[in-house]
């Protein structure tokens, strides 16, 4: 019989909640402080941290999220497998520290009990890894330790000089170019403070001030909360780091009411997918990618968010036109004056605490600081003014607790996932595994850029399928990024270009996690959402392109003002004529072979040659405005 307390809940439901919540609360007090004040001991934060994160994930996975309580499975198994887990992490971190010194010296061998405990250590990490993230990313690991250890059996250019089990777990377990590598210590030093920015933001009450300034921004426009959707989605998005948790956060409350508009159910969970997914390449934050961005290319901060800056407003822009044309095409009307959500003097003043933080991180950047420094400040401020506007963090300060047990166990997240890419790192590192398949890109590719830039959307989006935006982004630059930097593209651009194909795998059958993380709230299939998600998010999968063959888009890189201005008009036709032809309307119902004449045109503007684009230039203009003579008539007799 289960020893079930007052509160109702297990005794094992009570004790993983609250050893959860103290990890939870250590993260991220660690995250503020080394923030603020720097690195106290580089092996205790990055072995202690993950460590944490490790045992953190071990605790909270058989909860379930939603009520804290016991998913349902054998005690037996569930219990005694559990201690097992966390008993191996907490030694294995132990040894580690108690043989550091020489390791350090690196005159140290591994003993057959060294490799044991870096063995066990890591197999725990796999399961987690599988528990939290999904099969897929354990699965790479798991193949790359496996090319690691027989590879120099394998054929052709695989083939490496070959490496015992002891040359491995040295590498992957047992040094900082593996599970505890850089990524991790950015993530540490520099990532985790601004999870708990993020979990600031919503526990003062921005996220839900944020809300209603979408639904007020938009609310009189034709597509209403659909068009709320996609600001709310790109403003929570750029501060999440996790696309599904972005869904789920604003879509429980945009997407009913986009359904009530008038909207498919398909369509709603679609908008509400790619918005969301969008996020992650917005500036200024970039959910957390610009700053390991910044650390990994040598590129300064400010000028990635710079060059992500108009790419994302176009893909913005697109998802806009989707709404509109879809609620043109179902006939939905804007709604009359006053029916839009009213924002109170409280509301307005409650922005500033989204605001005003995110102007600190800005200015701290400027002025030479890092951005841990940044997220420091930020975070202190939004505390500062949700204490002087928010009548209910006032009346309930308790509330910080919540908000450092939620920081922390996001960051947990991170942490386990990014461990686990460490031994992808690893492994590519010591058998240079990476340079191997760079070669049968170019190989495969012809070593032309269109060829080799196709192949590597094709590699980011079957490596990203599945995982956070932070793990995918490492993965897949480090396997194909050098592929497209060896063919003259800019180191920043390549990054960019993975970073959009790494984050719209979520939209991208048949994982699509966006998708099915918004069919459950929509009751649509997750199958038709994301297909009209992918649909909807085509620009998406179409800028990237143009930026690399138009560096003036980013605006740091070969920047020419003509060159600007024409891929930007260039780019906005297009998006109109590509969305109006895969939506089959645009002030009215559009025949096949109109469908197809607005599909040619539309990638005939964003192809090499000017001729070529000047003649779809002058093609789409007459188009669009043959469609509109009516409107355009009627606006010149007024006149």
């Amino acid at each position: 019989m289960r020893d079930v307390p007052a509160g109702g809940q297990p005794m094992e439901a009570r004790v993983r909640g609250a050893v959860a919540a103290g990890i939870g609360i250590a993260i991220s007090l660690a995250a503020f402080y080394m923030a603020g004040f720097g690195i106290f001991d580089e092996t205790l934060t990055r072995v202690g941290l993950v460590s944490l994160g490790l045992i953190l994930v071990v605790t909270v996975y058989p909860l379930d999220p939603a009520t804290g309580g016991l998913v349902p499975g054998a005690a037996w198994i569930r219990v005694p497998r559990d201690l097992a887990m966390v008993a191996v992490i907490a030694f294995s971190a132990w040894h580690f520290f108690a043989i550091r010194g020489e390791l350090d010296e690196g005159l140290y061998d591994l003993t057959t009990f060294d490799q044991l405990v870096g063995a066990a250590a890591l197999v725990v990490l796999l399961d987690l890894t599988r528990r939290m993230v999904g099969l897929p990313l354990a699965l790479i690991c798991i193949a790359c330790m496996g090319y690691a250890l027989f590879g120099e059996q394998l054929p052709w250019i695989f083939r490496h000089a070959g490496f015992y089990t002891e040359d491995v777990l040295t590498v992957v377990w047992y040094s900082f170019d593996g599970v505890f590598g850089r990524p991790v210590a950015v993530i540490t030093s520099m990532i985790l403070i601004f999870v708990v920015f993020g979990a600031i933001l919503e526990g003062i009450g921005a996220g839900d001030v944020l809300l209603k300034l979408a639904f007020r921004t938009t609310g009189r426009l034709r597509g209403g909360p659909a068009h709320a959707a996609v600001v709310a989605s790109a403003l929570f998005g750029t501060m999440s780091g996790s696309t599904v948790a972005n869904v789920v956060g604003t879509g429980v409350f945009t997407i009913p009411v986009v359904r009530k508009r008038g909207f498919s159910a398909t369509f709603a969970g679609a908008i509400e997918a790619a918005a969301s997914s969008g996020g992650q390449f917005m500036p200024p934050v970039m959910g957390a990618v610009a700053f390991i961005m910044a650390d990994v290319t040598g590129v300064p901060y400010l000028t990635i968010c710079i060059a992500a800056l108009m790419p994302a407003l176009f893909y913005y822009g697109s998802l806009f036109c989707a709404v509109s044309v879809e609620a043109r095409r179902l006939g939905i009307e804007p709604v009359a004056e006053g029916a839009a959500v009213a924002l109170t003097r409280s509301d307005w003043i409650m922005t500033l605490t989204f605001a005003v933080p995110l102007v600190v991180v800005v200015g701290a950047l400027v002025a030479g600081r890092s951005a841990a420094m940044g997220g420091f400040l930020a975070c202190l401020t939004a505390l500062v003014l949700g204490f002087l506007f928010s009548a209910d963090f006032r009346r309930r300060p308790q509330a910080l607790v919540g908000i450092l047990v939620q920081a922390g166990r996001a960051s947990a997240t991170i942490l386990v996932a990014v461990a686990a890419v460490g031994i992808i790192i690893g492994i590519m590192n010591q058998t240079g595994l990476g340079q191997r398949f760079a070669n049968v890109i170019l190989v495969l590719a012809g070593d032309t850029l269109i060829g080799a830039l196709l192949v590597m959307m094709g590699g980011c989006l079957v490596l990203g399928m599945g995982m956070p935006t932070v793990p995918a982004y490492l993965i897949i630059v480090l396997v194909v990024g050098p592929v497209i930097a060896k063919l003259g593209v800019p180191v920043l651009l390549v990054h960019l270009f993975a970073v959009y194909f790494g984050v719209l795998s979520a939209v991208t059958p048949p994982v699509a996690l966006a998708a099915y993380a918004a069919a459950p709230i929509t009751g649509a299939s997750p199958m038709a959402t994301a297909v009209t998600a992918v649909r909807i998010a085509l620009i998406g999968f179409i800028v990237p392109f143009v930026l690399v063959y138009n560096p003036s888009l980013s605006l740091v890189l070969q920047f020419e003002p003509a060159a600007f201005v024409w891929i930007c008009v260039r780019l906005a036709l297009a998006i109109w004529l590509l969305t109006t032809g895969l939506a089959g309307f645009e002030r009215e119902h559009l025949a096949p072979p109109w469908r197809v004449l607005r599909l040619v045109l539309g990638t005939s503007l964003l192809l090499e040659g000017a001729a070529l684009q000047a003649a779809a230039l002058v093609l789409g203009l007459l188009l669009v405005g043959y469609e509109w003579r009516p409107v355009l008539r009627k606006r010149f007799s007024q006149t």
